[in-house]
């Protein structure tokens, strides 16, 4: 990698202030925003914990600003179903194809959402119960693990249970948070946490700092209406960013 300390601190300051303010504006998707902008010059085993640091740092100053009931009838089960996920995932990693699995994921989220998001009316989903919540909370535990995107499978499935704006933004917010604090430890743990990348922790959480806010300021002025269509198009651009994620590596190996 060819960059100065300079520019690298340019690259990663950039993309923590778009992504803090996606981040604030609809409580998930720092990671696959920041990830977007930062894997074009920054290499992978910087852009993973930088990005989970980023997020985990944006959750908590959301969490102190939008301040909500934790919802714990929902919450519970997501959760439950989250923490059995990453064990899982990490279990599964060996085994799986990343690209394929980005593909799979991406396709679903940006075919789906965009359908969803133009329609007359957003489906609702009432059957399921909890244990339908612990799955999507496993899924995402899972994605999580694998993929470094936690939030995207969860939040699809708050918005189509129907869920009222606070609650969405709430479960979610709070099933990140404590999927990024256990995703953190995983990464500390397992020494991916270097001491280059330490000297860049306080420039990702400056960064973060304002542009959440922002998006904090903005969110409370949306109604329930348009935060769901928000989340469903950032769920849509989400997917398209795993497919271009995907799709090169994927196309290498068929040439």
């Amino acid at each position: 990698m060819d960059l100065t300390l300079d520019s690298t601190l340019v690259v990663v300051v950039a993309g923590a202030v778009v992504a803090g303010f996606v981040q604030g504006l609809s409580g998930f998707a720092f990671g696959l925003v920041a990830t977007s902008i930062w894997a074009w010059w920054l290499p992978p085993q910087l852009v993973a914990p930088l990005s989970v640091f980023g997020a985990l740092v944006g959750q908590l100053i959301a969490v102190f600003t939008v301040k909500r009931g934790l919802h714990w009838a929902k919450l519970g089960p997501m959760l439950a179903g989250g923490l059995a996920g990453i064990p899982l995932g990490l279990l599964l990693l060996p085994q799986l194809d990343a690209p394929t699995f980005q593909l799979a994921v991406g396709l679903l989220l940006a075919v789906w959402c965009p359908v969803m998001l133009f329609s007359g009316r957003i489906p609702q989903l009432r059957r399921g119960g909890r244990l339908a919540d612990a799955a999507s909370g496993l899924a995402g535990g899972l994605t999580g693990a694998v993929a470094g995107f936690a939030g995207p499978i969860p939040t699809l499935w708050a918005t189509l249970r129907g869920w009222d704006r606070d609650t969405l933004r709430t479960v979610v917010q709070n099933f990140n948070l404590a999927m990024l604090v256990v995703t953190l430890a995983a990464y500390a743990a397992r020494g991916m946490v270097t001491p280059p990348m330490v000297s860049l922790l306080p420039w990702v959480a400056a960064a973060v700092l304002v542009p959440v806010l922002l998006g904090a300021r903005l969110y409370a002025g949306l109604s329930t209406e348009t935060f769901k269509r928000v989340v469903l198009a950032l769920l849509g651009l989400t997917g398209a960013a795993l497919l271009v994620r995907a799709l090169p590596p994927l196309l290498a190996r068929a040439g």
